[in-house]
């Protein structure tokens, strides 16, 4: 009888995941299912090029995992019973149930809306293919001398603002902070983000929250209208509530609470990686929301499941945030170092090198979800015990 592995998600921490799982996996023991609500492979780091109206090749999951033994359903996950090991889905095929012996909780993250008024009507965000989308359309439609405001001034909202004011030299951009543009940048850098604004023509309102969207303008938390013919909302992200809902522990951000194996504290069948994990890094802090985090998670997720299930020693990957790489449009960026409590060391890289290095930063994450069985043994591991399927979870 196989162990069934169930992975949600086909994400930078889903996708890579699978592969992972099937290139070290024997598939004489162990099926694999992912689950994706689209067939395509969404890249979203490069959401925001693609809503200003660039192309780049969309990579279709079933060629993704074309030859490696994964089974794809394209569904939607409406919910997970971790009692009963199984996870609801709707598609083109109805309603279903898919069983597991081994859940991997992929599932990412959407925009978050902090409850304010008007986002959820009038606002745009790059957090996901089709949103995008709309935005890339909306923007089309855009004329000269239109308005655009980006909110929110993390990594998101930056390169958002800086692609849309190279991109479309045309429209009028403008970013609203709520504290300091680049605040958490070293000096230097800083500078560099503050130059790269000041050539494309970017206006920044600082210490500016905004209180509520309206169809062509946005309002500050003082009363203050700031005209926006497009609000992008890039304030902050959200899980979804599925794996609340199912009786799994989570944290206050609805994120799965697993430990340092990124297993559930409360189910230990079900593993999480990516933006839902709740996952504490080696400085005493969580994991931020982020591509390197699905990279560091994804990976412990599936040494632990592959160790647990070989019956093998369960080896710990690093879960240290290094920094970040921004782009500032396509011949600019920053790259930002971080020491251990992730406070920005005093040196970055910057210019064209940095965007040399986002874009192969870039090219090589996409290389590896389109490969992901590279280097595939010709030995595959043997699972060492059979499923649990008694209805009562395994012990810990």
């Amino acid at each position: 009888m196989k162990h069934r592995i169930v992975v949600l998600g086909a994400g930078y921490a889903g996708a890579y995941a699978a592969g992972n799982l099937a290139r070290r996996l024997s598939p004489a023991d162990a099926e694999i299912t992912v689950v994706n609500a689209v067939p395509d492979f969404v890249e979203r780091m490069r959401l925001h090029q693609l809503a200003v109206g660039q192309d780049f090749a969309v990579r279709k999951l079933a060629d993704v995992f074309a030859g490696t033994g994964v089974r794809l359903r394209l569904a939607r996950v409406t919910g997970v019973d971790p009692e009963r090991r199984t996870v609801a889905v709707t598609g083109e095929d109805g309603e279903g149930e898919l069983a597991y012996d081994t859940l991997l909780y992929a599932l990412g993250s959407s925009v978050a809306d902090h409850g304010v008024p008007g986002v959820a009507e009038y606002a745009f965000d790059v957090t996901g293919r089709s949103s995008a989308l709309r935005l890339r359309e909306r923007m089309a439609g855009l004329g000269a001398g239109g308005t655009v405001l980006v909110v929110g001034e993390g990594l998101t909202g930056i390169e958002t603002a800086t692609e849309f004011a190279e991109s479309r030299p045309d429209l009028s951009v403008a970013l609203a902070a709520r504290g300091e543009l680049g605040a958490w940048l070293s000096p230097k850098a800083r500078r560099h983000l503050r130059q790269a604004f000041d050539r494309l023509g970017i206006t920044v309102h600082e210490h500016t929250g905004i209180e509520a969207v309206e169809p062509t303008r946005a309002i500050a938390a003082d009363g203050t209208s700031i005209p926006a013919d497009v609000t992008v909302w890039s304030a902050g992200f959200a899980v979804h509530p599925i794996a609340a809902a199912g009786g799994l522990e989570v944290a206050e951000t609805g994120q799965i609470v697993v430990d340092r194996t990124m297993r559930s504290v409360s189910h230990p069948d079900v593993y999480a990686a990516g933006d839902c994990a709740y996952a504490i890094g080696e400085n005493g802090r969580p994991l931020p929301m982020s591509c390197a985090s699905a990279g560091f998670t994804n990976m412990q997720a599936t040494a632990s499941i592959i160790a647990r299930l070989t019956g093998s020693g369960v080896s710990t990957t690093g879960l240290k945030y290094y920094g970040n790489h921004i782009s500032l449009g396509r011949r600019d960026a920053i790259v930002q170092m971080v020491d251990g409590d992730v406070r920005s060391k005093s040196w970055y890289l910057g210019g064209r090198t940095a965007a040399w290095f986002k874009a192969g930063v870039l090219k090589g994450s996409g290389w590896s979800i389109a490969h992901p069985t590279f280097g595939m043994p010709k030995r595959k591991r043997r699972l060492t015990t059979a499923p649990d399927r008694s209805g009562a979870r395994a012990a810990a």
